[in-house]
């Protein structure tokens, strides 16, 4: 039997009027089902289904789609790499969404916008810090400066649309859940003081890990009668020539900045450094031997061919990414691979140390390669050996107005202080953020930033956090985290709009299991050695003892993990029914059609998508399990 039937050409939807037309059929449909419904006995069941419970109406269909793009708004803070791929993703993905993006700064870019520090820049090749979407042929090196990077995340946002979306120079000062409301309120203030309150159904942090400056903890500091500035919040107008500096820290940025402030025409420079850590070799340098690359600089030659050439500009860019995540072993206590580097950054640290090698067993650390953040520090070691640097190797007891004072008595005398003293990462934000209970973000990672996948904490629904607490990686591609974090916010905020939810949050028992699997894989791992790093922080942005700051595994890892959602991971309530009938959870299936079939006019390709090629997924005749593709990327849903 045909599963089409003949019906009259008259009749079929060729005009504008179907969808109207079909929209009344299905009204006239509920009224019918509505009143044969009433008539049927309370306790009438079919296969154990209630029609009605005597005390409250019946349930009818809703009215629209299968699709259900019912209104919905997202707040999301900050437009940095997550804010400006949510900019994109969420109006190309999401009908009927409201979409505001809060950034406190004057432009876009996050961290790239308030990092201008001399050296700044990328300290992974550029190639792999990008969006997969929209490569940029042009880098002029292989670790871009910042200033570029900028360049490239303004440029993005204002080609795909994002700039409709952000409000700059708008910081949140608070946001509070109302479970009755099932909205987040968030208290915004603008530019000229005056702070407002907006509403959302879902809210995205979309902050970052290295965005709220940490200050070091020295007393004086503040009586410091010099100029003074943290790393992120360069003072662009000052002149160091002639000046005497002083850098605390041995962070990548301390490492970028102290070359760059070494070259300046009569600059001496005093480096306050208590750690010690590795400087790696650059990264990708394998990829620079084979692809017959002489520097980390681009000429306009090899970025022309880029252009000229596709297939070699993706070899390329493979070849990249690549090598970051053949790497992972080295993180993996006693393998080949980490023993094997061990080896190479002392030979590589040694060679450039050459000129005072005492240095070396200054900087040498206990602990193995990856424990801190490894950093390429072009021109760092070569730097400290200079004669106007002074390598500072004694603790700091206190600053005075003049200088530096360390543990030995001396007073170091400078004009100039710079704190590179990193940033409170994985931490609760400096603003309120309420959930359940009243339970405070702040309160609720006293201890430890507590989370589900990096992107969720219990106690706080409707909230997705992208680069959340354990968010960051130590080798592989940060920006394919990024874009896979976001597409799972993606397919959350989808089911929230369809299925007519009006809550959910994370089981705090799933919180626990994840802690768990978390703490046991890193005890395997060079981070869970002694040293100091971000990558392990408690929630009060302190060091601490547990690994808090990366992903428990590789790039390829999180982007499978992340790949298809575990929604029984989650609680949800539903939105009650306008006619206050009982919750049916499978009204999200609406009426009977689908919005293809309504809309107007009616188009063939709509009705018949399913036969074009972008939407068919053909399997290999004969042994379909031998499809290539499948075996790059097995299926798995």
């Amino acid at each position: 039997m045909s599963a089409v039937p003949n019906v009259p050409e008259a009749l079929q939807h060729t005009d504008s009027t179907a969808p109207v037309a079909a929209s009344q059929h299905i009204l006239k449909s509920k009224q019918a089902t509505v009143e044969e419904l009433s008539r049927v006995d309370s306790k009438a069941t079919t296969n154990g289904y209630h029609a009605t419970n005597g005390t409250k109406p019946a349930w009818q269909l809703h009215d629209v789609p299968i699709e259900n793009q019912r209104p919905i708004k997202v707040i999301v803070i900050g437009a940095g790499y997550s804010g400006i791929y949510m900019g994109i993703r969420i109006p190309e993905r999401i009908a009927n969404c409201e979409l505001v993006i809060y950034e406190k700064n004057g432009g876009v870019g996050g961290t790239w916008h308030e990092n201008r520090y001399p050296g700044a820049a990328c300290d992974v090749p550029s190639h792999s810090y990008q969006f997969s979407f929209n490569p940029k042929h042009d880098w002029s090196a292989l670790y871009a400066p910042a200033t570029e990077i900028r360049q490239y995340l303004e440029s993005t946002a204002k080609k795909y649309g994002v700039e409709r979306f952000v409000k700059l120079r708008h910081e949140v000062t608070d946001c509070r859940w109302d479970q009755g409301e099932g909205k987040w309120h968030v208290q915004v203030r603008q530019p000229d003081g005056a702070v407002i309150e907006d509403t959302c159904d879902m809210l995205v942090s979309a902050r970052g890990n290295l965005n709220n400056k940490q200050w070091p903890s020295i007393d004086g500091l503040r009586s410091f009668e010099g100029e003074i500035m943290h790393s992120s919040d360069w003072n662009q107008n000052y002149d160091f020539k002639n000046k005497r500096i002083g850098v605390i820290g041995l962070g990548s940025s301390a490492i970028q900045i102290i070359p760059k402030l070494q070259q300046v025409e009569g600059a001496k420079l005093s480096c306050f450094i208590r750690g010690r850590t590795w400087i790696s070799p650059p990264l990708g340098q394998h990829s620079q031997d084979e692809l017959g690359l002489e520097s980390i600089y681009f000429n306009k030659d090899q970025i022309e061919s880029f252009k000229r050439d596709p297939q070699a500009w993706m070899k390329f860019r493979m070849k990249i990414e690549a090598d970051a995540n053949n790497v992972h072993s080295i993180t993996l206590k006693g393998t080949e691979m980490q023993k094997g580097a061990q080896a190479m950054f002392e030979q590589g640290m040694r060679d450039r140390l050459e000129k005072k090698p005492h240095y070396f067993d200054r900087l040498k650390p206990g602990f193995s390669p990856g424990c801190r953040r490894l950093t390429p520090g072009p021109g760092f070691l070569e730097a400290l050996v200079e004669d106007n640097v002074d390598y500072v190797k004694e603790q700091i007891t206190r600053i005075e107005p003049k200088g530096v004072v360390t543990a030995d008595g001396t007073l170091h005398e400078i004009d100039a202080l710079i704190c590179a003293t990193g940033f409170y990462a994985s931490s609760a934000p400096p603003f309120p953020v309420t959930g359940l209970n009243n339970t405070t973000l702040q309160t609720h990672w006293a201890d430890r930033a507590t989370n589900y996948l990096s992107l969720a904490t219990d106690n706080f629904p409707n909230m997705l956090i992208m680069l959340g607490p354990n968010g960051a990686i130590g080798e592989g591609s940060l920006t394919m985290m990024i874009e896979s974090t976001g597409d799972y916010v993606i397919k959350a905020l989808r089911k929230l709009q369809k299925e007519r939810i009006k809550s959910f949050v994370i089981k705090p028992a799933r919180v626990r299991d994840f802690l768990q699997y978390v703490d046991t894989y890193f005890r395997g791992t060079v981070f869970s050695e002694q040293c100091q790093s971000w990558y392990k922080k408690n929630g009060k942005g302190q060091s601490g003892d547990v690994v808090t700051g990366l992903w428990p595994g590789s790039t390829l890892h999180c982007i499978e993990a992340l790949r298809s959602p575990r929604w029984e991971d989650f609680e949800w309530e539903y939105r009650e029914e306008e006619n206050g009938a009982e919750v049916n959870q499978m009204g999200w299936l609406g009426n009977g059609w689908g919005v293809t079939q309504l809309r107007e006019p009616v188009r063939t390709e709509d009705l018949s998508f399913y036969l074009m090629d972008e939407f068919q997924d053909p399997p290999v005749e004969g042994r379909p399990e031998e499809k290539e593709s499948l075996r790059i990327r097995p299926w798995s849903y």
